[in-house]
């Protein structure tokens, strides 16, 4: 008789314990075990609670290569859902297999775990186990299914393919039970008291897995609605006119001053910070060096002389890399809004930036179209103090609308969400990318379906609130998708094409290339245990069929923009892995963190309507 000693821990979240029946089976080299129901006097399967039991066997059952949970129905109790974070199993000799599950586990079914130790498919040879990661891929593909927002948007999740899972299922995650389509534009409904719609449906049928926690959830909540009805009750969400004056741009957010917002409210005007917002702001990603000026941006050396000074002229700073531009083309063909009536204007400004010889950014010279001629002048800050005021405030208007839609949502939210459905879809969870890539996905799916609920819905808060409305951010992403490339993507590249690698106080490149330098450094180590030669990755079924979903899901399959396709090299593996978790996590903190500081202060992102000064740019 072999008996094998099995521990069951229970995740400590909140609701992670259940009173649905545990049983397990044991499946090794020599046989499997049989059922054993894991059942002690009370309850076993409690909130961070940790179980000891013992299975009995005829016999050992060599090395373990597999473990089920059977979750059953308990008496006339509904179904319970349980997060069990994992498994460990002590072999009659004392051999110690961990089986990590870390999922919520819902309805009445089985779910197979396998050993925690990774494993590529060309490493596993036995029919069972083969097996097992190709049933666990086809239940994930029925559960996480690509879905086209709009024309020329990377591929999101389909919500509609989450339902209650019914108890023959064989894997956690596998749905059949079909929900209301996510499109469903009943669902799109004004809140009451709020002048905004919200799709309240796709927010409920959340995958229990790929959701926020309930820890989560409540934070999010008890933070948002007390801002919410702080507005509400100064009339701020249901305000239809123009600002009368700066105090009443301050009332706004009153109560989240912090030492940076104070400073950006003191300082918004001057050119000093104007140019410093585009080393270390919010979009620190826009300005690239010139070697000439583009034909369509006339600035002479008379122009600027005088801001230069002596000693030095145009040409001269060109040659030594001291000019850059920062060039809103996109927004030239981007569609126009209206606000309570009034029509919206948008700006696609060329703004030329010098490194002065005291290493400040300075602007120099600004165009609010890409067309030169008489209806667009070249501004200059030798004009009067409230031209060249009102210039940089339509520049950082247009600033405002790149950043949010492309620099923040296309490049760490959307193409993020491609990643994470890909690794969902293509790599089971023994696959060491799939192990790797976790941590760093984790809450994409649920919070960019919160987005598309409220931000990004017909009459949501981008149609309320911003001069380009909705249709103005379906082009500006679409656009901005046509033209993103794999340089783009990898920062050293990204900084080397830009010609901006030895331009001083650029903090974020700084900064950059160190958690670069430090995610390439641990990526390398686990592709190098896992792809020792090249045809470790390209034997590599799975990882293959991961690299081309991404390729033809998150960019469309577009060859020009550079990003592969397949994978040939360990060195390919470790950029593509590298640029992936940088984007999903450093990436996305630089350019989303300081938008409450920076861009909290209404004259750095305002939407310009008539009633203001900004009525018409010349």
């Amino acid at each position: 008789m072999a008996v094998y000693r099995v521990r069951v821990t229970t995740g400590a979240y909140l609701g992670a314990g259940t009173l649905d029946s545990i049983s397990v089976t044991l499946v090794g080299t020599c046989g499997e075990s049989p059922k054993k129901l894991l059942d002690h006097l009370g309850r076993d399967f409690t909130s961070g609670s940790v179980k000891k039991y013992k299975v009995h066997c005829s016999a050992e059952l060599g090395e373990l290569l597999l473990l089920r949970l059977h979750k059953e129905r308990y008496a006339l109790f509904h179904a319970d859902s349980w997060y069990c974070s994992h498994v460990c199993v002590t072999a009659p000799d004392g051999t110690l297999s961990q089986f990590p599950c870390y999922q919520w586990i819902e309805g009445f079914c089985t779910m197979e775990l396998r050993p925690g130790t990774a494993r590529t498919i060309c490493q596993d040879s036995l029919p069972l186990l083969l097996d097992h990661r190709k049933r666990e891929l086809q239940a994930r593909q029925e559960c996480y299914r690509w879905k086209v927002y709009a024309p020329g948007f990377p591929g999101i999740v389909d919500i509609s393919s989450f339902a209650q899972m019914e108890s023959d299922n064989k894997f956690a995650l596998t749905r059949t039970t079909p929900r209301a389509d996510q499109d469903d534009s009943s669902g799109n409904r004004y809140l009451p008291g709020f002048p905004m719609k919200i799709d309240i449906p796709s927010l409920m049928h959340m995958e229990p897995n790929i959701r926020y926690s309930v820890t989560k959830t409540t934070s999010l909540i008890f933070n948002a609605i007390p801002a919410s009805l702080g507005m509400k009750l100064r009339g701020l969400l249901d305000r239809k006119g123009s600002w009368k004056k700066l105090d009443d741009i301050r009332n706004i957010f009153w109560c989240h001053k912090t030492f940076t917002s104070e400073f950006v409210t003191e300082h918004w005007c001057e050119d000093y910070f104007f140019g410093y917002q585009y080393l270390n702001g919010v979009n620190p990603v826009m300005f690239h060096c010139l070697s000439s000026l583009p034909s369509k941006l006339p600035v002479t050396n008379d122009m600027v002389a005088p801001l230069l000074g002596p000693g030095t002229c145009l040409q001269t700073e060109l040659k030594r890399g001291n000019i850059f531009l920062a060039d809103y083309w996109i927004l030239a063909e981007a569609p126009v809004h209206c606000l309570n009536g009034r029509q919206q204007y948008v700006a696609a400004p060329l703004c030329l930036l010098w490194l002065n010889p005291q290493g400040a950014l300075m602007p120099l010279a600004i165009q609010l179209s890409q067309t030169p001629g008489p209806d667009s002048p070249i501004f200059l800050p030798t004009d009067s103090d409230w031209d060249w005021l009102l210039a940089k405030t339509w520049v950082r208007n247009s600033e405002f609308l790149v950043h949010e839609n492309n620099t923040h949502f296309l490049c760490t939210h959307l193409l993020c969400e491609a990643f994470a459905l890909a690794t969902l879809r293509q790599l089971p969870l023994c696959h060491p990318i799939y192990k790797l890539l976790l941590p760093h996905t984790r809450y994409t799916l649920q919070v960019n379906t919160i987005a598309r609920a409220t931000l990004l819905n017909p009459e949501g808060l981008v149609d309320q609130v911003t001069s380009i409305g909705r249709q103005g951010l379906l082009y500006l992403m679409s656009t901005g998708l046509a033209h993103f490339t794999y340089t783009n993507f990898c920062l050293p590249d990204n900084l080397r094409a830009r010609g901006v690698l030895s331009i001083p106080n650029y903090h974020y490149r700084d900064d950059g290339l160190k958690i670069w330098a430090a995610i390439k450094s641990f990526v390398s180590e686990i592709v190098g245990y896992y792809y020792p030669s090249d045809a470790s990755v390209q034997q590599d079924s799975e990882l293959q069929a991961w690299v081309g979903e991404i390729f033809a899901q998150a960019f469309l399959g577009r060859e020009s923009s550079g990003f592969p396709c397949r994978l040939h090299t360990p060195g390919e593996l470790v950029k593509f892995l590298t640029a992936i978790i940088f984007n999903c996590s450093a990436q996305h903190a630089a350019v989303n963190s300081g938008q409450l500081t920076q861009l909290g202060w209404g004259l750095h992102s305002m939407t310009l309507e008539p009633g203001c000064p900004m009525r018409h740019h010349p």
